[in-house]
């Protein structure tokens, strides 16, 4: 089905704000009823060292939403801004960051950037969205912000601890397996 580029606009940006509330009650899995369809699919490679395929909305809410955003007070004070979008027919390709808090000594933002190629499905929400960031270089975010007095000691235990573990063990020719969610 085609669905007009405004019908589209709308979602995404609805998106965009719902971040906001999401960073501002440090509460992330309500997105998945808010902006889902119920078969939708979600995937996010981590780098090949957690690969996510969640199928359907109750799978987002653990997974994404539930699991890797909502850890406690480990995320407080992240931001998620969507920076722009692009609109294809039923296609978004979004770009935005993984902001920790405070800034640099130079003033600039603790980041790194990621895109989200997303289909829209009607009725507001999604049926599909793939998510790519570079998680190297949020590794060595997350050690800069550690270093400055900024990472939450729940996201380095629950969060980044976890995540170096799974890339020293795939580097060092460790298989890993595809975690697929219903």
């Amino acid at each position: 089905m085609t669905y007009s580029r405004a019908e589209v606009e709308v979602a995404i940006a609805g998106l965009r704000d719902a971040f906001v509330e999401a960073e501002r009650r440090n509460q992330w899995s309500w997105l998945a009823d808010a902006f889902y369809h119920e078969d939708c699919i979600y995937e996010c490679p981590y780098g090949g060292v957690m690969p996510v395929r969640a199928e359907g909305r109750e799978a987002i809410r653990r997974t994404h939403y539930g699991r890797d955003m909502d850890v406690g007070s480990g995320w407080a004070g992240w931001t998620f801004p969507i920076l722009d979008w692009a609109i294809e027919g039923d296609r978004i390709t979004s770009h935005w960051v993984n902001r920790g808090p405070g800034v640099r000594p130079d003033g600039g933002f603790y980041e790194t950037h990621g895109v989200s190629f997303i289909t829209y499905g009607g009725e507001g929400k999604f049926s599909h969205q793939y998510d790519l960031f570079d998680i190297a270089h949020q590794m060595a975010l997350c050690d800069e912000l550690d270093s400055a007095g900024l990472l939450a000691p729940a996201l380095r235990s629950e969060w980044v601890e976890p995540m170096k573990q799974r890339i020293v063990a795939m580097l060092s020719g460790t298989p890993v397996a595809l975690e697929v969610h219903r």
